[in-house]
């Protein structure tokens, strides 16, 4: 099969595509690398700031487009894949319908759907947008009007939404709130397939015994502290440490490209990734392919949607529980002869549901089932 990914996010497309051409498949990755993250991508579309960044990243889209035709897949990274108004993505998907077989959505970040279900009031206990019947703290923050949140509930949005969700041909969601987001809205369209790790290229560092320390990890993304819950994290990560100052370290880190973000958390023990999830992503999972354990969400309904019910070494903490970070981070201090265990177990869990060949499988399973 002939694939085109057109956008990025957080690696996931590019891995993909080396996962694919390692089975015999031709793939290729149009992308602005994920941002800071420099991901790989064969076609770079990565938009520089001000006016003359703006002119040269259109000239760059366009003499990009020729390349873009004649796939059997186009697999667009959400309704906004390109750092365009919508009236411009619009146009750009438009051609790429028009001129390849099959064109996919990758449920894999923040859309209309996705908006519309965190605040319907029964799809999800909490989100990014919600806690309970309450806002989070991310609502209203500086991040939520950095980031022109509001505009999902401009007319405009949803008619790029409609015209969107009206042309693909499926969707592939990555995560469990994705796929529980989308499923009312495509039914038998919409299918799960979870995030790809490249588990070969991460080494498994097992413990053989409990450390003497442990050393906590933390990852910062600038402009998204608080919609991941890093804020409340880390606070309570720090909180622990003065509680335990003999026998705990921390390591916090601040926008790393992808392959220094890898290398960096390799010599800790315990990672701490999103608060307001129900499911492990990307920055969790090849924490615990290494043998980290996972600090992050870990909810039943992301074990009973992937079928797993006796291996479950993700740490859940709860954003509507008061303390409950500060408690388990405590218990995993206090229980350090439980790490070689839970690490061994992780990258186990890793390797069954999220291991590349697998993931990539249940891709080109649905992309078939389209053709």
């Amino acid at each position: 099969m002939r694939i085109l990914f057109a956008g990025d996010a957080s690696n996931m497309h590019n891995c993909l595509a080396h996962e694919l051409r390692l089975m015999g498949h031709e793939a290729t990755v149009a992308s602005d690398g994920s941002r800071w993250m420099n991901t790989g991508r064969d076609i770079n579309l990565k938009r520089k700031p001000g006016f003359m960044g703006s002119l040269r990243y259109l000239w760059d889209i366009k003499q990009a487009l020729p390349q873009m035709t004649g796939y059997d897949i186009v697999e667009i990274a959400s309704p906004i894949f390109l750092r365009l108004k919508p009236h411009r993505i619009a146009r750009v998907f438009d051609f790429l319908k028009a001129n390849n077989r099959r064109i996919v959505l990758s449920a894999l970040a923040t859309d209309m759907v996705y908006y519309d279900a965190c605040h319907d009031g029964h799809t999800f206990r909490y989100s990014d947008y919600m806690l309970g019947d309450e806002p989070s703290p991310y609502v209203g923050s500086g991040e939520y009007i950095a980031q022109c949140q509001d505009n999902w509930k401009e007319p405009f949005m949803r008619e790029h939404s409609d015209h969107i969700l009206g042309g693909i041909d499926g969707a592939v969601a990555c995560l469990y709130e994705y796929y529980a987001a989308y499923k009312p809205v495509l039914g038998d369209r919409v299918v799960y397939a979870g995030l790809p790790i490249d588990t070969r290229s991460l080494e498994f560092r097992p413990l053989n015994e409990a450390p003497a320390k442990l050393r906590m990890f933390i990852g910062i993304q600038r402009d998204r502290h608080v919609i991941k819950g890093t804020d409340r994290l880390l606070a309570a990560m720090k909180r622990v440490h003065d509680r335990y100052p003999g026998i705990t370290e921390i390591d916090v880190v601040e926008n790393l490209p992808y392959d220094e973000y890898t290398r960096r958390m390799r010599d800790s023990h315990v990672i701490l990734d999103q608060l307001y999830s129900y499911t492990p992503a990307t920055n969790a999972l090849i924490a615990m392919a290494q043998g980290l354990v996972a600090v992050s969400g870990a909810e039943p309904e992301y074990y009973d949607l992937i079928g797993e019910t006796a291996n479950k070494p993700i740490v859940n903490v709860s954003p509507l529980v008061e303390g409950d970070i500060d408690h388990k981070l405590s218990w995993l201090v206090e229980n350090r002869d439980q790490l070689p265990q839970m690490a061994r177990a992780s990258r186990i869990f890793v390797e069954k549901h999220n291991a590349a060949p697998i993931v990539a499988q249940r891709y080109l399973d649905f992309w078939k089932s389209l053709l």
